[in-house]
């Protein structure tokens, strides 16, 4: 049997996730996408399982789309065989959708070049390290679209709209050291893997809930205004009141002793 397109292996409470496609960047097709949501459906069933790293193998994050799967030959309904919008629909969107929806913290090792939906792969998880030689390119006007899988609304939110402009229009690279500069990414470093599994075990022993209600709140206060934001705050600490790791926290504090959470 041939080797898995997405590996899957737990690491005490990391579970590691590694794009598996090297010959091909790592570039996404549906069957990709569908063993990606499995491994994702694996880490989550398993209760243990506390935050969550995605890399790629070889040299490459992830190329992004996987251009065969279109079809471009001569004949009827050309136009429809090759539209873009489907492909979205059925496997980009909800892999962007399931990795912000995921119950645990996830960091993009980003190992290499991260391409087109790639990069927006990248950006879709919490926290992003990335290699010294890793690059980030928006290759989308290079073949006449634009930016995908959240890419137009991942760039503004991290790079402003000047800079995601930009790069989105030229499509021109941008290195590991400027993206960490300009806020796309946290770090740069030499074994961005390990770099990323040991930030992944810090989050993965503090409290889960809080940290997913805090990624929701900050992906969504630019839809909101101030007012709306006050009572959305309100209603996600009424909702952590209840946690264990509330009364953890806090017993712990006044006990003066380290907190022993459970991410319940």
């Amino acid at each position: 049997m041939s080797e898995s397109t997405v590996l899957y292996e737990e690491r005490g409470a990391v579970a590691l996730v590694t794009l598996n496609r090297p010959q091909a960047l790592n570039s996404l097709n549906h069957e990709m996408h569908s063993t990606l949501w499995a491994q994702l459906d694996k880490a989550e069933a398993n209760k243990a399982i506390r935050a969550m790293v995605i890399t790629g193998a070889g040299r490459g994050f992830c190329a992004g789309a996987d251009l065969s799967e279109f079809d471009f030959s001569d004949g009827p309904d050309r136009i429809q065989r090759a539209d873009p919008g489907p492909v979205i629909q059925r496997s980009f969107n909800p892999t962007t959708r399931r990795l912000q929806a995921l119950r645990m913290p996830v960091i993009a090792a980003v190992n290499g070049v991260a391409a087109g939906a790639g990069a927006s792969l990248a950006m879709a998880c919490d926290i992003a390290i990335a290699a010294p030689g890793a690059s980030f390119i928006q290759a989308f006007s290079k073949i006449g679209l634009i930016p995908d899988a959240g890419g137009s609304w991942l760039l503004v939110e991290r790079l402003g709209l000047a800079r995601a402009m930009t790069l989105a229009m030229t499509g021109d690279k941008l290195g590991a050291q400027q993206a960490k500069e300009w806020g796309m990414i946290w770090e740069v470093a030499d074994d961005c893997v390990a770099a990323a599994l040991a930030m992944a075990d810090r989050l993965a022993v503090m409290p889960t809930k809080a940290l997913v209600a805090t990624r929701h709140l900050l992906r969504d206060a630019g839809q909101r205004t101030l007012d709306q934001h006050l009572d959305a705050e309100r209603d996600a600490q009424s909702a952590l009141g209840a946690t264990h790791d509330y009364f953890e926290g806090v017993m712990a504090f006044l006990e003066k002793r380290p907190a022993q959470f459970k991410g319940e």
